[in-house]
């Protein structure tokens, strides 16, 4: 049995999430944010056609950048994921059995919580990390609040209504790894586009938190 991966490394702990993208864009929108500095995206499940995107973004993306697939919701979707060399598993729940599949497969496990009975389950289930969602409604001293009783080190991830313009807020409270959505990326907009914006979330990020080496 392998276990969960624990939350890489990363220089910029940002994820691109880009709900809604199609496989014909998946080339170009995921080169725009690798040539921006993002090493982790994630294309939800449902977005049209999205393990094709996946399969396209894990052909596309350097070794090291993390792809993945978010509104996991079943275990038989990490088993896919992981069949086309997908690597990062993130969920709007806890699921006990959609965790415990990841960390069999050795796969980054990013569960969303909202409470404290949540976060915990989720950590004895196997999670690498959590995803606090709606970020937005609990907000950086909800989130603080609830992290001040978890077990030392662990990864939380502000996710939901958040942009860069949040960044510094968290930050006080010791969050440094953000999903963004809307912000980042909308169906519709070019990889031009995207890379504007993923280029300012960059700059925003290395302002507040600078670059780990």
């Amino acid at each position: 049995m392998s276990a969960a991966s624990g939350w890489p490394p990363l220089q910029r702990s940002l994820v691109a999430i880009l709900r809604g993208i199609q496989p014909h864009e998946a080339a170009d929108i995921v080169g725009a944010l690798v040539e921006a500095g993002f090493e982790a995206i994630e294309i939800p499940l449902n977005s049209p056609d999205p393990f094709a995107s996946i399969e396209i973004a894990v052909n596309t993306a350097p070794d090291g950048v993390l792809i993945g697939a978010g509104t996991v919701l079943a275990p038989e979707d990490v088993e896919r994921l992981s069949e086309i060399g997908g690597r990062l598993v993130v969920s709007p729940n806890a699921d006990p059995a959609v965790i415990k599949r990841t960390a069999l497969l050795g796969l980054v496990s990013m569960p969303g919580v909202f409470t404290a009975t949540e976060a915990f389950s989720a950590l004895r289930a196997g999670a690498s990390g959590l995803k606090f969602f709606p970020a937005s409604v609990l907000g950086a001293t909800g989130v603080a609040a609830i992290r001040a009783v978890l077990p030392p080190g662990t990864e939380i991830a502000a996710v939901g209504g958040v942009s860069q313009t949040d960044f510094a807020s968290y930050a006080q409270v010791g969050v440094r790894t953000f999903g963004l959505g809307s912000s980042l990326y909308k169906p519709g907009l070019t990889a031009a586009e995207v890379k504007t914006r993923a280029v300012e979330a960059i700059e925003a990020y290395d302002t507040v938190f600078g670059r780990r080496k």
